[in-house]
């Protein structure tokens, strides 16, 4: 019978040592991000009481955090001991999962431009739930005054979208001093105010709407993100592509890495069958 020899196989130090710089990056990215997620947590009482998580009614950033880092820091793991250990299993558990996630990103993109108007109606939803929340959560609502203050704009639809929320609405029986108010992340700031004033929003909603707009912005920000969309295609398209790069890296560097070390095995088991 005859059989087909490799010449002197053997595992490349130079793919094996760069599938595991390449892996450590991101296993300390993954230990940052669990750090910073268990630290956000502990800043505001949670891991003292664990009910208070399913008691949050919004979206916690958090959950993010600990998220994408606990993927990462398994996927870290998995490549930088696979290619240490040269460990067929973890490199194949590695390049899976990477294909995976990079599936997902595509069918993401695909069915957000399929079905604008479904994603429009999810992200107005998403959006309306969490100003409901709003006073709930400390993480949330600095995000939310991050997006507002960045994008220039207030609520969802626009500035009537607080009514929803229990301090800013404007019923009779609200006596919360932010009545028919809104965050102060919704006002037009001047950039010579050196200090934030985070009363600006006070009673605003009282206001006629012409007079409303020379207070805080009237766009919601729903229509702000469309407005930023077409204008930073680019950057969207470059971020997705380097995303994209970084993970077909990944995914041949483990592929080249289970080849070589296949091809040794087979080579060996040619040998013990010689013998």
């Amino acid at each position: 019978m005859y059989y087909y020899r490799y010449d002197n196989p053997e595992v490349s130090c130079c793919y094996k040592y760069l599938m595991f710089s390449y892996n450590i990056i991101f296993w300390l990215a993954g230990v940052a991000f669990i750090a910073a997620g268990f630290w956000a947590w502990s800043e505001k009482g949670i891991l003292l009481d664990l009910t208070q998580v399913t008691r949050l009614r919004g979206f916690d950033p958090v959950w993010l955090v600990l998220l994408v880092g606990g993927v990462t820091f398994i996927l870290g793991f998995a490549g930088c001991v696979g290619a240490l250990r040269e460990n067929i299993c973890l490199l194949k558990f590695f390049s899976g999962i990477i294909g995976f996630i990079f599936f997902l990103e595509l069918t993401a993109a695909v069915l957000a431009v399929v079905f604008q108007s479904q994603v429009r109606a999810w992200i107005n939803e998403f959006f309306v739930t969490n100003i409901k929340a709003y006073r709930d959560d400390i993480d949330l609502q600095n995000l939310i005054d991050s997006l507002q203050r960045m994008n220039h704009c207030c609520g969802a639809q626009n500035p009537a979208d607080w009514d929803k929320n229990v301090y800013f609405n404007c019923n009779e029986t609200n006596r919360s001093r932010e009545k028919c108010g809104v965050p102060f992340s919704c006002c037009v700031t001047d950039p010579a105010d050196l200090v934030v004033n985070t009363q600006c929003g006070y009673d605003v909603r009282n206001k006629e709407e012409r007079e409303q707009s020379n207070h805080i912005y009237n766009k919601g920000c729903i229509a702000a993100l469309e407005d930023w969309l077409p204008g930073n295609l680019n950057t969207v398209a470059i971020v997705f592509v380097v995303i994209s790069l970084l993970q077909m890296v990944g995914i041949y560097l483990a592929r080249t890495l289970i080849s070589d070390i296949e091809k040794l095995i087979f080579y060996f088991m040619l040998l013990l069958f010689d013998d």
